[in-house]
């Protein structure tokens, strides 16, 4: 039994590749590679304001229902590539075991791309100043910048569109990080997931302010992909969630337009617990929440009760994003002294 396991987890893992090696293909197409010496790219993380949670393909990453974020401005991964001998990654200055998950990661995803590259070796050095697998989307923004740094170093030139669909394969967040701002990524209906990428939604807003509560740069217990995948499968409140997200996101667009940011924080945060809700109710629960993050849950709520503007949304794990604007930033972070505040479209803190 053990042994039939084993071969089906692999044939599926190898089905799998060889559909996104197919899409890869296609969206690269006969573009002639100029490799330089090396390739570095900068990919901010993000937050969605409206959650994507929930795939209706898992090969290619394609989502169920639409999403729409706020980048993390200078918050992110800067990732240089470099042709060599045989792979070697390193993550923060720090030589990783080819045979530690993150290292494996990311030559599983490069395999996409060599045979296009006459089968090369990688030297990848990722630098994050964001915790790593904590809930802050690190697998975004370091997909994001993988796949830029290898578009540089190939000099194929792609755009924007086609590097959100690539970035796709290696983590579905990663779509968004291609860009900055607020960024929406579409769910598509294609089979071929040649209509699922990300756009940068034409408005700025500079007096919009994050604030992250870093309560934990522990490594998830269950990562995001497989508490997907459970809560999709077993979650009852589950069957609600697409119908709500996409009436979210139109809230939320319509009020970024306006600059309404009652809205947007109301209906942010509505998204959010909503999400944690349907991952409570899969079997097993899945509970990323720790008794910090329920406590200050209860803090925002208290003190937005007491006249303060400020809303909170959170991704798959414990750690809390503040939501606020410019005139708030003095009351807030006298309220929340371990805050690390963060303009989007502004200068870097």
């Amino acid at each position: 039994m053990k042994m039939y396991q084993f071969l089906k987890v692999r044939h599926h893992k190898e089905f799998m590749h060889d559909i996104q090696s197919l899409f890869v293909k296609n969206i690269i197409g006969n573009t002639q590679a100029r490799i330089k010496e090396r390739g570095t790219a900068f990919a901010p993380s993000n937050i969605a304001l409206c959650k994507y949670w929930g795939k209706r393909d898992a090969a290619l990453n394609l989502p169920i229902n639409s999403s729409l974020s706020i980048s993390l401005g200078h918050l992110g991964t800067r990732t240089e590539l470099r042709v060599c001998d045989e792979d070697v990654v390193y993550l923060n200055g720090q030589l990783q075991s080819l045979d530690a998950d993150f290292a494996q990661r990311i030559s599983v995803f490069l395999d996409l791309f060599r045979p296009a590259l006459g089968t090369v070796h990688f030297e990848v050095r990722t630098e994050n100043n964001i915790p790593t697998a904590a809930g802050l989307a690190s697998s975004a923004s370091g997909f994001a910048a993988l796949v830029m740094a290898l578009d540089d170093l190939a000099g194929w030139g792609l755009d924007k569109k086609e590097l959100s669909m690539l970035a796709r394969l290696g983590s579905g967040s990663a779509s968004r990080s291609v860009f900055d701002g607020f960024v929406q990524w579409h769910a598509g209906d294609k089979p071929d997931g040649t209509d699922s990428f990300a756009e940068k939604l034409p408005i700025e807003w500079p007096e919009f302010r994050i604030g992250i509560l870093e309560l934990s740069t522990a490594k998830k217990p269950i990562g995001s992909r497989d508490g997907m995948n459970r809560t999709v499968e077993t979650s009852e409140l589950y069957k609600s969630w697409p119908k709500q997200a996409a009436a979210n996101l139109e809230t939320l667009r319509t009020a970024i337009e306006n600059h309404d940011f009652p809205s947007l924080g109301e209906t942010a945060e509505c998204n959010a617990l909503s999400m944690h809700a349907t991952m409570m109710a899969a079997w097993p629960p899945l509970i990323y929440l720790q008794p910090e993050t329920i406590e200050q849950i209860h803090k925002v709520q208290r003190v937005r009760s007491e006249g303060l503007e400020v809303f909170l949304t959170m991704d798959a794990g414990p750690n809390i994003k503040l939501l606020f604007l410019e005139e708030n930033e003095t009351a807030v972070s006298a309220a929340f002294p371990d805050l690390k505040m963060i303009k989007p479209f502004g200068a870097e803190e």
